[in-house]
């Protein structure tokens, strides 16, 4: 990667001395005006946009895989909590730094309140979840009554699908974290950093469920020299947690990653978790770029033999998914330890003492870690550090080719007598009115290309999201109302005289299945449709495009020709051919984003009342019948069916709420993100083509005027004209240098 560095800083320096150029250009009398002030904007802000255009790379897996660790080691310091909490969804993102410096983003109290609200829907003998008296953690009386309601629940309330139940950990972990974090957390989003001597002050937070929860991004800049100044890599929570909306939020990172490192414990091997999370990414279409670790613990592996084993059989199941997986089998705590070797503590230096001895796994390791490092930088570097670099490398040569036409035009008049000059500028701007021709031409059509295709994805998405023919809403709604609740198991595992704690326990088991078949089976599906979206938006800008370029290429070539016919020295114009601007970088640098995936239902505090109340009139009708010595059956009865009244208004409430909320969804795709990137897109690629017409539209009408008057002052004019001719052409030589090295990647 670093000759991405030194190549990034050539461009950078041609990009400052061609606008010190320009702006030396501007002080010559006749000329002042006649350049353009777009090429030195363009060239003072190579610099900015180069720095904006950054790789990401996500590194994902299961809990404990050992993934904090690997970032660790590939930074050679131990600057990531290793073993962080797993209640939180935060992503920590890494990136380069002068020194060590942590930002960490706090969620408002809106949020915050919002969150708590969300999860104790239901929750029995909580009343402040309706809209009249809404929750707010600041109140000392709602803290008190969430804690009481906690504190009510029956133990197997605080259990769900064998962990315990995500949202009583979010309730708990809010109120346990309250004090420490009040005097930080305000209306807005509070930003927190700790630097230098303070920097580990972060892992505070990031270690602390407690703390963690109340985070909502987290930043670290490192100075590693692992790390370039436009490479991201994100420690992502693991892919089993709990809950699945913490998914959500990954899935929400990998939707901006250019890179995926996934992480396995040789310990464990592939888990079930991984295998959805795996097939969740592959419908997703991000499973093109994905390389895997098999994080090797040297304590739980006797021979090479062994391992090998283990790696095989991770291979085979991977291949199930993923056919032909990179894998890479390293010891990240090893490696970490052998750079931190004169820091280790007493303990930790004699475990890697013995794992020295183990001179077969720790050769096998350092080889395959040398094998991971090298085709890492061979991605980032032939792929995607070379798309940050053609962009700048293209608009360069633009201002360069039209910069040396401008000189020699310039030249060439002031080599003439003045009758002859007034002469060629008419024909030179009869050839350039052609060229504005085929310029308002090309707008009309990439005017009517773009309503064409907004029509398009607009009916793609209507069509996608149709509830009666579309299959995604269809699948969503067969899926909540064919999701079995068997009541006689919360029975059996619940008393009868807490009716309300087994109506919570019903709610949460299922808006838990509804929350993982959105974030599994759904979302995935949209992306996928997103991303095949993007793809016809990039189709339609080539198909229009590159016939366009050849019209402006002959035109040029037929300006060439005329001015060499006119008497000029032979003009070349050397244009490489129109690269359509890429979506991921216009994404990028226009801070567009797929609105987020997770899904907020909606639930109305009538469905435990009016449940409640069911049970009390079932109750009633089996006093009466006992009363009048009717046969009845046990009171459990009562209790199945008011459970089964809720379950039905719980799937009525979950359709209204997952309708109302897809249809907001479909319309952010469609208008807050799909036709604002089609906008976007189509004006980069009129931009592009502008900047190829206006290279060549050079006005020399005032030099023209002016060398009628100063024929003494000429030669001073030529002389320098020359001068800026040659230092130009060294400018592009070092740009073509750097163009033809990046070839050799």
């Amino acid at each position: 990667m670093s000759s991405f560095h030194t190549h990034k800083e050539t461009l950078l320096h041609a990009a400052e001395d061609l606008a010190d150029l320009l702006q030396k250009a501007k002080t010559m009398p006749g000329l002042s005006k006649t350049i353009r002030d777009d090429w030195e904007k363009t060239c003072r802000h190579i610099r900015c946009q180069v720095s904006e255009d950054v790789v990401r790379v996500a590194v994902v897996g299961s809990i404990k895989s050992g993934k904090s660790t690997f970032i660790n080691a590939f930074l050679k310091g131990d600057h990531l909590k290793r073993g962080a909490g797993v209640v939180t969804s935060i992503v920590t993102r890494v990136r380069k730094g002068d020194g060590l410096k942590a930002t960490l983003y706090f969620k408002s109290w809106d949020e915050i309140n919002a969150d708590v609200a969300h999860a104790m829907v239901l929750l029995p003998n909580m009343t402040a979840d309706s809209e009249s008296t809404p929750f707010d953690i600041r109140d000392a009386a709602c803290r008190t009554a969430l804690q009481e309601a906690l504190g009510g629940l029956n133990p197997e309330n605080l259990v769900s699908n064998g962990v315990r139940n995500e949202n009583c950990v979010l309730m708990t972990s809010y109120l346990k974290g309250f004090e420490a974090v009040r005097h930080i957390v305000s209306t807005e989003t509070v930003v927190q950093r700790y630097e230098d001597d303070n920097f580990a002050r972060h892992r505070d937070f990031v270690g602390d469920d407690a703390l963690a929860v109340y985070l909502k991004d987290i930043e670290l800049e490192i100075n590693a020299d692992s790390l370039e100044d436009n490479l991201e890599i994100a420690d992502c929570q693991g892919s089993d947690s709990p809950n699945p909306l913490h998914l959500a939020m990954i899935q929400d990172y990998l939707l901006i990653t250019h890179l995926i490192i996934y992480v396995v414990s040789s310990r464990t091997g592939l888990r079930r978790a991984d295998i959805r999370f795996l097939s969740m990414i592959r419908k997703m279409g991000l499973s093109g770029q994905i390389l895997f670790v098999l994080n090797s613990d040297f304590s739980e592996h006797d021979t090479l033999e062994g391992l090998q084993a283990i790696i095989e059989r991770t291979r085979e199941e991977i291949s199930l998914i993923k056919p032909s997986p990179q894998i890479y089998t390293i010891s990240s705590l090893f490696n970490l330890f052998t750079d931190l070797k004169s820091t280790l503590t007493e303990k930790d230096h004699m475990r890697l003492l013995q794992w020295q001895e183990e001179r077969e796994l720790t050769v096998f390791s350092d080889e395959e870690s040398r094998r991971l490092m090298a085709d890492f930088e061979a991605i980032l570097s032939q792929e995607r550090y070379t798309l940050l670099l053609l962009n700048p490398i293209e608009r360069l040569n633009v201002v360069l080719n039209g910069v040396e036409h401008w000189v020699d035009l310039n030249l060439n008049i002031l080599n003439r007598s003045s009758v002859s000059a007034s002469e060629i500028l008419g024909k030179i701007q009869n050839h350039q009115a052609k060229l504005l021709q085929l310029k308002n031409m090309m707008k009309s059509t990439l005017d009517g290309a773009l309503s064409k295709i907004k029509q398009e994805l607009r009916s793609d998405v209507d069509r996608f999201f149709d509830v009666r023919y579309g299959n995604i809403l269809t699948s969503v709604i067969n899926f909540v109302q064919q999701h079995v609740m068997d009541v006689e198991h919360y029975q059996n595992n619940s008393q009868v005289t807490h009716f309300t704690q087994t109506l919570y326990l019903v709610f949460q088991d299922f808006k838990h299945g509804i929350d993982t078949f959105l974030t599994e089976s759904i979302m995935p599906e949209v992306i996928r449709f997103v991303r095949e979206e993007e793809c016809k938006l990039s189709e339609t800008l080539r198909a229009i495009a590159v016939p366009y370029d050849d019209l402006l290429q002959d035109a040029l070539t037929e300006y060439g020709a005329s001015m060499s016919h006119l008497g000029f020295s032979p003009v070349q114009f050397r244009m490489d051919a129109l690269r359509i601007p890429e979506i991921e970088i216009i994404k990028a640098k226009s801070s567009l984003k797929l609105p987020p995936s997770s899904v907020t239902l909606r639930y109305s505090v009538r469905i435990k009342t009016e449940a409640v109340v069911k049970f009390g009139c079932y109750t009633a009708m089996t006093f009466i019948k006992r009363l009048l010595k009717k046969t009845v059956d046990h009171r459990t009865e009562d209790q199945a069916h008011a459970l089964k009244d809720g379950i039905r208004r719980m799937k009525l409430e979950t359709e209204k709420s997952l309708l109302s909320h897809f249809r907001d969804y479909q319309e952010n795709i469609k208008f807050q993100y799909l036709l604002k990137l089609a906008d976007i897109a189509f004006q980069s690629l009129f931009d592009c083509l502008l900047d190829r017409f206006h290279a060549y539209a050079a006005d020399i009408s005032q030099i023209v005027e002016w060398a009628d008057g100063h024929q003494n002052d000429r030669l001073q004019i030529t002389k320098t004209l020359s001068g800026m001719r040659q230092q130009s052409r060294g400018i592009s030589n070092r740009v073509q240098a750097v163009r033809e090295q990046m070839t050799l990647w």
